[in-house]
């Protein structure tokens, strides 16, 4: 399997207003390193995953829906406590879902993320793409 990784960050404000969350519970702020990383199980035509200028639009394109918000008023994000592992999952989808819509997306076998809040702590989701 072949992977091409983009990194990026971003900044975004919430609460996770239960208990388990102790001073987190309030509103605050969080900055993220984002790692995605895309699949493929053989190279394309170019001897590439996917191009990386493209890979990284489509990563900007999907935090900059993110980045400076506050995600307890962010419509893609009602009714949900925004962990981690939670963002993970929601930019992942948005990554799969723009990539599968560019010319070369299609023969990609997923995308995996990492989001790292600290050096020493991260979550991540990996999303497979049917038939691949």
């Amino acid at each position: 399997m072949f992977t091409l990784t983009v990194r990026r960050h971003f900044m975004i404000a919430h609460s996770l207003p239960r208990e388990i969350f102790g001073p987190a519970q309030g509103l605050h702020g969080a900055t993220f390193v984002a790692e995605v990383t895309f699949r493929r199980a053989e190279l394309n035509d170019d001897a590439i995953v996917l191009d990386i200028g493209a890979a990284g639009s489509i990563v900007d394109g999907v935090l900059d829906g993110l980045n400076y918000r506050n995600l307890d008023e962010h419509p893609d994000f009602s009714g949900q406590l925004t962990t981690t592992e939670v963002l993970a999952r929601v930019i992942a989808e948005a990554v799969a879902a723009k990539v599968r819509e560019g010319d070369d997306g299609g023969a990609l076998a997923g995308v995996d993320i990492v989001l790292r809040e600290h050096p020493d702590a991260w979550a991540g989701y990996s999303l497979e793409f049917p038939g691949k």
